[in-house]
C-alpha cells in the first residue's frame, strides 16, 4: 500500500538511493549516488519527495491511515485482531518488547517506530548538508532551493514532535553520520533542549514556506507548520511535563517551574493562526447556535457534514491543514473500508468504538446519555417492547443521539451499504425465536444464561461474531467505526480515496481553549468550544463555569471531535489520567426476540479486553537494541 505524494517521485526516485539506515546505525552512504544528487535541483526536489513519503516514520507513509489506528491504544477503540501487540493498553510494555511502538519496520499496524522516525531525519539532514551546493541557474531554481529547505526543516520537525510526544528528551541530530564517529558517547538532549531545537526549525519551515494555495497540495505549508507548532507547545503545557510525572527529571519534565509560560506559547501559537496570520482556515460548516429542537433530517444533515471531512478528494476544504491524498489514479490507495468495515461486507473489523465511548456521545439536545432513562440505576441492560419503542423510538440507545454519533459509530440498526438481507444496515443484534417478555427484569448473569440456553433458536446477525460469514472478523464490542469510512466504497474490492487528515483547524481551536481554561481565561476558551459544539449541531456551553467544569467539558469535547485520529493518545498522558481510562470492559450483546422485545446488555460476566495500566508507560522505553547501540543512552524512568 504504497503512497507517492507526486508523480515526479514515481519516475526519478529510482535514480536516488540515498541510505535510509538508523541514525546509530553505521552502514555507509553511497556516496556516487549522493554526489550526483546534489548536481541537479530536479533530483534534489525528488529526494525530498522521498522524506515526505518516509514522513512520520509509519509503514509506507500512511501516516494515521492503517489498519490497526493509534486510538487502539486508548479508551477510544479496540484492536480485534493484535491486541496483545498493544502493549501501552495490556501494561506489557518494556524496552525488549514494545509491541506495536517498535514492531518490524514496514508493517501496516505499527506506531511511532524509533528507528524509522530516526531514518528518515537522517535523509533530511543529509538533504540539508548538501543543498546550498546545488548548481542555481536562475532566480527560480533559488526560490525553489529555498522553499525545499524550509520544507525539510518542517519534515524533520514533524519527525522530531512524535519522537518528542512519545519518548520526551531525544538525541538532536541536525548534521549527518559518518563511519569514523564515535557512537559510544551518543546521549540524549533534556526535553527543553529538545524542544527549542524542534521549534527552531519550525520557524525556519514557517519563514520559508508559502501559504495554502501556492504550493501543490500535500506539500507543507505555513499553515502546517504553524498547526505543528501548536501541536508540540500544547502537548508541553500539559501535567505530564510540567511536575506532574512522579519521576521528575530533564528528560521527561521541565525543571523550571514555568508551566505558565508554556501554556500562554501554546495559546499564542493557534491564536495566530486563527487570526489568519499564516493563511485562512475555518471549520467546515456553520459556526452558528443549531436549532433548539431538531428534526431526524438536520441532525443528519450536521452528520453528513462532519463525516465528509474525512472523505476529502481532490481538493481539500477550508479545515484541512495538513495530510495525505489518496487517489487511485496517481498510484495511491488506502483500505480503510475493508480494514475497520463489518464482517458481514467481506471487510476485517477492526478498531472497534467501545461503549464507554459510544456512551460518551451526547443526546441531540446537548444533554448526557443516560442508558436507561426510564430506569436511572441502570448501567447493564436495557429493554424494551415494540409498543414502548412505538412511543418513544429513544429507549432504543441509538436514537436521538448527536450528529457526530452518526458519523462516528456504525451501531445495530445503522444504515450501511446496499444488501437486501438485512434492509441496507448493519446487523450487529441476534434474532431469537422465542418471547422475551418472561425475561425482563432478570440480572446480567440470569439473563446471559436464559438466552445461552435459547442457542437453538438463536440467529447471529449478519456483522456479528456468530454470522455465517467471516465471524472472526465481527465485533468484539458491539460496534463498528464508521468515521473515515466511505459508504460509497466496496471495501472488499476498492481501494479509499479520501485523505488521511493529519492536522486540521478544529485540532487548534482545542489546543486554544485548554490553554486559555488553563490560564483560567474561561469565558474566552469556552467561547471557542462552542464553535467546534455549533459546528457539529449541538447547543453551547454557558460561558460562565468553574475551571473544573470547563476542564470536564473541553476534554469531553476533545475525545468526541478527535475520536479515532490518534488525537487522544497524546491527550490521556498529557493529562495523567490513564490510571482512570485505561481499563478492562466488556462486551455489548443484542437480542431481538419475536414478540418485539429487544434487550441491550452490558454483558459484564465477560472481557472484551482485558487491561492493565502501569504509570511508567507515560513515556515509552528506548528499545534495548538502540541503548547497545549507544550505552549512554539514558533509559526513561522506570524501566
Amino acid at each position: 500500500m504504497k503512497r507517492h505524494l507526486y508523480p515526479i517521485f514515481i519516475v526519478i526516485s529510482s535514480m536516488v538511493m540515498i541510505s535510509c539506515e538508523d541514525v546509530l546505525d553505521r552502514d555507509p552512504v553511497d556516496s556516487f549516488n549522493e554526489e550526483s544528487l546534489f548536481k541537479d535541483i530536479n533530483l534534489v526536489e525528488a529526494f525530498l519527495y522521498q522524506c515526505y513519503d518516509q514522513i512520520g516514520g509509519d509503514h509506507e507513509n500512511v501516516l494515521g491511515m492503517k489498519e490497526d489506528l493509534l486510538s487502539s491504544s486508548t479508551d477510544e477503540l479496540l484492536n480485534i485482531h493484535r491486541a496483545g501487540q498493544v502493549t501501552f493498553t495490556k501494561g506489557t510494555l518494556t524496552s525488549s518488547y514494545l509491541g506495536h511502538f517498535g514492531g518490524t519496520s514496514g508493517v501496516r499496524y505499527n506506531f511511532i517506530l524509533w528507528d524509522d522516525l530516526y531514518k528518515n531525519i537522517k535523509n533530511v539532514n543529509i538533504l540539508l548538508s548538501g543543498i546550498d551546493n546545488v548548481p542555481v541557474k536562475s532566480k527560480s531554481d533559488e526560490e525553489k532551493i529555498g522553499q525545499i529547505k524550509a520544507e525539510a526543516y518542517f519534515i524533520r520537525a514533524f519527525d522530531y514532535t512524535n519522537l518528542l510526544r512519545a519518548y520526551g528528551g531525544l538525541i538532536i541530530s541536525d548534521k549527518r553520520y559518518n563511519l569514523d564517529d564515535d557512537f559510544s558517547t551518543i546521549t540524549r538532549s533534556s526535553l527543553q533542549e529538545t524542544l527549542d531545537f524542534i521549534l527552531t526549525d519550525i520557524e525556519k519551515a514557517i519563514a520559508g514556506l508559502p501559504v495554502k494555495g501556492q504550493i501543490a497540495q500535500g506539500r507543507a505549508t505555513k499553515g502546517a507548520a504553524a498547526a505543528l507548532k501548536s501541536r508540540l507547545l500544547s502537548f508541553v503545557a500539559g501535567e505530564l511535563t510540567n511536575g506532574g510525572y512522579k519521576e521528575a527529571d530533564s528528560f521527561v519534565s521541565f525543571m523550571d517551574n514555568n508551566r505558565k509560560e508554556r501554556l500562554q506559547a501554546s495559546q499564542k501559537a493557534a491564536k495566530d493562526i486563527m487570526d489568519g496570520k499564516y493563511g485562512a482556515y475555518a471549520l467546515s460548516g456553520s459556526t452558528s447556535e443549531p436549532p433548539a429542537a431538531m428534526s431526524e433530517e438536520q441532525v443528519m444533515e450536521y452528520a453528513d457534514n462532519y463525516a465528509n471531512i474525512f472523505l476529502q478528494k481532490n481538493a481539500w476544504n477550508d479545515e484541512v491543514i495538513f495530510g495525505v491524498q489518496y487517489l487511485n489514479k496517481q498510484g495511491n490507495r488506502a483500505r480503510n473500508n475493508l480494514y475497520w468495515g463489518p464482517n458481514g461486507y467481506n471487510c476485517w473489523g477492526n478498531n472497534e468504538p467501545t461503549e464507554d465511548l459510544v456512551r460518551t456521545y451526547e443526546m441531540k439536545d446537548g444533554s448526557a446519555f443516560k442508558w436507561d432513562k426510564y430506569n436511572p440505576g441502570e448501567t447493564n441492560i436495557r429493554s424494551y417492547t415494540k409498543e414502548q419503542q412505538l412511543g418513544d423510538p429513544e429507549v432504543n440507545p441509538y436514537m436521538g443521539r448527536e450528529p457526530r454519533f452518526y458519523a462516528s459509530i456504525l451501531f445495530d440498526g445503522a444504515p450501511w451499504r446496499e444488501r437486501a438481507e438485512t434492509d441496507d444496515k448493519v446487523e450487529i443484534g441476534a434474532k431469537v425465536k422465542s418471547a422475551g417478555k418472561r425475561l425482563v427484569g432478570k440480572n446480567v448473569t440470569e439473563l446471559m444464561n436464559e438466552i445461552k440456553n435459547l442457542e437453538a433458536v438463536t440467529v447471529g446477525g449478519n456483522d456479528s461474531r456468530s454470522a455465517a460469514n467471516q465471524a472472526w472478523n465481527g465485533t468484539k464490542t458491539g460496534y463498528y467505526l464508521r468515521k473515515m469510512l466511505d459508504i460509497g466504497i466496496n471495501g472488499e474490492t476498492d481501494n479509499n480515496e479520501n485523505a488521511w487528515i493529519e492536522m486540521r483547524y478544529a485540532e487548534v481551536l482545542l489546543d486554544y481553549t485548554e490553554a486559555c481554561i488553563e490560564l483560567g481565561e474561561i469565558a474566552e476558551g469556552l467561547k471557542t468550544l462552542n464553535l467546534v459544539r455549533n459546528r457539529a449541531g449541538l447547543p453551547s456551553r454557558a460561558l460562565i463555569a468553574t475551571q473544573e467544569q470547563a476542564r470536564e467539558w473541553y476534554r469531553h469535547e476533545r475525545l468526541i471531535e478527535m475520536m479515532g485520529e490518534g488525537d487522544r493518545w497524546y491527550c490521556i498522558r498529557k493529562w495523567m489520567i490513564c490510571d482512570k481510562v485505561i481499563k478492562s470492559f466488556s462486551p455489548t450483546h443484542i437480542y431481538h426476540f419475536e414478540d418485539g422485545v429487544s434487550f441491550y446488555i452490558y454483558n459484564t460476566t465477560t472481557w472484551a479486553d482485558s487491561r492493565e495500566w502501569k504509570d511508567r508507560q507515560y513515556w515509552l522505553p528506548i528499545a534495548i537494541e538502540e541503548i547497545n547501540k549507544a550505552p549512554k543512552l539514558r533509559q526513561n524512568p522506570g524501566y
